[in-house]
């Protein structure tokens, strides 16, 4: 029996190990799925499924621009002009200067990429895809043509709004870019260099960017390959959730060479959002001026200078903007920002990707050093204008006149070449300004007229400017000039 009990203890002991590798294997076959299913965003090699998932909102754009005729000043040559006109040196025409000639324009097309953000047709693309488009046409992944209206657009932050009539077009799924990391696998789903549907991988290499090329900057940055025809396509996680829109590339070449950048989600929703409602965007402005501080420290340094200002890290104010909302909170030159809402900022183009989701009027808390100490300040920002108020994109309507080009004969006359003739005057900022029936508008704040639409462009674009005023200048069909300014600073 104890011989039994001898050969039975090493074998009850063989499968109690036997049990226990089992229960470990079990165990860690349970820890490794629990370990995938929430492993970030980026580490999985296959891509497959991004790609699937992604590619069907990402469509198109082909942009055409008529071709127009312009009037243009070019450099006279007074010997052609007094061979061509013996006269031309007694009439003021042969002195060298410039003259007023009319050319045309050729017809002109280009490619780019845009992004289905909701199942009837709204579209996310860059500025720089639709600018000065006469004609849009948008091609689905199914191949479907579709003409496509301008919403909206923002130079700034180079982003436009299209939309196209459909139903149940396959919208992507946005997701907030504050949620990836460095170093976390991207695809960038496009159509480069005239190759439809591309899909082209790499990593997050930064976030936050500033290239110094637009007003808000902070690109997430990307080593997938991205050329011309890519802009304004999707910047997507390892889910097909779009994180940005691809705006750009670094390049000497002019093509892909080992980076691209991309509109964070977070800037475009509010963009989207702001170009539905408002037909503009509402910017929200800090009020200051700044760099970098480590940027700021080693310019000192390149001077002779040692500063110590208790960090390296965050936004050196370099000047306050007079009455605006930074100096209505008491910040000043010197001070560095290091936090905004709680959350630590260690470059400008951070500060700026926080301030471009605001609009005028909200409050944001800044927590700031001077002196080396410590402080808090809420700071209440306000638009371009100086206010809080909500900044309306103005239209023709409101200046309460109709408009049309000048005649030939009109021109004849007056020895112009272009020009809009006031037909009718009812009421508002025409009348106000002492502009009646039978002005002729050549110019609005220093730019020529030869359209309704480039009139109705520039009013657009003063209205929210910081400056909100038409400054007219012109002509009464007596040919005698008149000048009138128009403001548009209390719209309602």
């Amino acid at each position: 029996m104890k011989k039994i009990a001898n050969y039975l203890l090493p074998a009850i002991c063989l499968v109690a190990i036997v049990f226990s590798v089992a229960a470990f294997n079990k165990a860690g076959a349970a820890t490794t799925v629990a370990a995938a299913a929430s492993a970030p965003a980026g580490q999985p090699v296959d891509l497959t499924f991004a790609a699937e998932k992604a590619l069907p909102s990402v469509v198109h754009i082909k942009y055409v621009q008529n071709s127009k005729i312009k009037t243009v000043d070019v450099q006279s040559d007074p010997f052609s002009d007094f061979f061509s006109d013996p006269f031309g040196g007694f009439f003021g025409r042969g002195n060298g200067g410039t003259q007023k000639r009319q050319v045309q324009t050729p017809r002109r097309t280009a490619t780019g990429s845009g992004v289905i953000i909701s199942a009837d047709g709204y579209i996310v693309t860059n500025n720089h895809v639709v600018d000065g488009a006469d004609e849009l046409t948008v091609t689905l992944n199914d191949n479907q043509e579709h003409s496509a209206r301008i919403i909206g657009t923002d130079k700034t932050t180079d982003l436009a709004l299209i939309k196209i009539d459909g139903k149940n077009l396959p919208a992507i799924t946005i997701a907030n870019s504050n949620d990836i990391k460095v170093g976390e696998w991207v695809l960038a789903v496009g159509n480069p260099l005239g190759l439809n549907n591309t899909v082209t991988a790499g990593i997050v290499s930064a976030k936050a960017r500033s290239l110094g090329a637009n007003g808000v900057e902070s690109f997430i940055q990307t080593d997938a390959a991205i050329n011309a025809g890519n802009s304004g396509g999707a910047l997507v996680n390892t889910r097909g959730e779009l994180v940005g829109i691809n705006a750009m590339l670094y390049s000497q070449t002019g093509s892909y060479s080992g980076y691209g950048f991309a509109i964070p989600t977070t800037i475009m929703n509010k963009v989207v959002d702001d170009l539905k409602k408002y037909g503009t965007v509402q910017r929200a402005m800090i009020g200051i001026q700044g760099s970098d501080v480590k940027n700021y420290v080693d310019m000192q340094k390149e001077q002779g200078k040692e500063i110590d200002l208790g960090t390296m890290e965050g936004i050196y104010v370099a000047k306050v903007v007079e009455d605006g909302a930074a100096a209505d909170a008491g910040i000043k030159e010197g001070d560095v920002i290091t936090a905004i809402d709680g959350e630590k900022v260690t470059r400008m183009a951070e500060l700026q990707e926080v301030i471009a989701k605001k609009r005028p009027g909200d409050k944001v808390t800044l927590t700031y050093l001077r002196d080396k100490k410590k402080k808090t300040e809420t700071v209440t920002l306000k638009n371009e204008q100086g206010n809080t108020k909500v900044v309306k994109n103005a239209d023709l309507d409101v200046l309460g006149a109709n408009f049309r080009e000048v005649t030939e004969a009109q021109k004849k006359q007056l020895g112009i070449n272009y020009g809009l003739e006031v037909i009718k005057v009812n009421s508002g900022k025409m009348k106000e300004a002492g502009i009646s029936k039978g002005f002729i508008i050549q110019k609005v704040n220093n730019r020529n007229v030869t359209t309704i639409n480039e009139l109705q462009d520039i009013v657009k674009e003063a209205s929210t400017s910081r400056e909100p005023v038409l400054y007219i200048q012109g002509m009464w069909p007596t040919g005698k000039k008149a000048y009138a300014a128009v403001p548009l600073s209390e719209l309602k």
